[in-house]
């Protein structure tokens, strides 16, 4: 077992964010919203944590920041790398920039082009790999070692963890009767940092991980009590370009399984509803990897315990036009 991240580490990274990180809205979703758009209504209210609103679009900044700038200057002199399909990328090119740093990122060849595109305007190098993600974490590995630049790895890391608990932190502030957080999963450093934040702070509060059908290599880590992983051939089949990662990462997987309630997981068709419902009934815009909790929330209560009032955090909104267009014409 390796240290688990504490609650003062989270408070750390909460202080050490102020300032660069959102304080994201938390959204109450109308039910008649719901009727209209012919979903089932649910037995609980349902709030939308919107890390969309985040500067880079998503929740990667909170960890991708807290890491960062916990550097040395000579480490942040020499430069940082990462690997990503794109929102972590985004990340910690901002934290990079903000801090004075240089940036390089190895990204997958089937990244969506919106997500290249902000990477390279907030200045980052970017460098194209294949599509698995273990790939593209020994791409980064050989360049580091080659120029001397820090790993900021996309979720195993406690720094990384620290950061993204403080999304879930805010939800306990602003919503405390709460009674379930629904976050999506894939290396699992936001439902690490989220199971951790509101297991330490208020255990009672249910916290489960929601991912899809088509990457459900976390459902059957946590049901199995075993960590597996999943070839890059099966992962990349989901929409969900975020939720792409062959395995969660050894210290996240520790994290879950001292932490987490549950995992469920999604179909394409219930994703691509959960989209639908936001853009046009909250107008809120999630990516599809974004979307997963609600899905969760809107077609698998049924698999959870029955609460009054539940969360999902929307993960990111950095959605590519096209997708948008076909979404709100359904």
């Amino acid at each position: 077992m390796s240290e688990l991240v504490t609650l003062e580490e989270i408070r750390a990274a909460q202080q050490r964010l102020a300032g660069v990180a959102v304080r994201t809205p938390l959204y109450r979703v109308e039910r008649a919203r719901l009727r209209m758009k012919k979903i089932a209504e649910p037995e609980f209210d349902i709030y939308i944590k919107a890390e969309s609103e985040q500067p880079i679009g998503s929740f990667k900044l909170r960890g991708a920041y807290n890491m960062v700038a916990q550097l040395s200057p000579e480490a942040l002199r020499r430069g940082v790398i990462t690997y990503s399909s794109g929102n972590h990328a985004q990340g910690v090119a901002y934290a990079a920039r903000a801090l004075g740093a240089k940036a390089v990122i190895v990204m997958p060849d089937n990244t969506p082009e919106i997500k290249k595109a902000a990477t390279k305007a907030l200045g980052a190098e970017i460098v194209i790999v294949g599509p698995a993600s273990s790939e593209r974490q020994a791409k980064a590995e050989e360049l580091a070692a080659q120029f001397g630049y820090t790993v900021i790895p996309p979720y195993d890391d406690a720094a990384i963890i620290a950061g993204q608990a403080t999304c879930a932190l805010e939800i306990l502030e602003q919503l405390p009767s709460v009674d379930l957080i629904l976050a999506p999963v894939s290396g699992g450093g936001l439902l690490a940092g989220s199971s951790a934040a509101v297991k330490l702070s208020a255990p009672s509060i249910q916290v489960w991980g929601a991912e899809p059908e088509l990457a459900a290599d976390a459902k059957e880590s946590f049901d199995t009590k075993r960590m597996v992983q999943w070839p890059a051939e099966k992962t990349t089949r989901t929409i969900g370009d975020g939720l792409r990662t062959q395995s969660l990462g050894a210290l996240n997987f520790e994290h879950v399984m001292a932490y987490v309630d549950g995992i469920v997981a999604v179909s394409e068709d219930e994703i691509l509803s959960a989209m639908n419902v936001m853009l046009t009934a909250t107008k809120l815009v999630p990516e599809p990897s974004g979307a997963v909790a609600l899905a969760a929330a809107l077609y698998h209560a049924h698999e959870m315990p029955k609460v009054r009032k539940l969360a999902v955090i929307l993960s990111g909104g950095n959605l590519e036009p096209q997708l948008r267009q076909t979404l709100e014409q359904r």
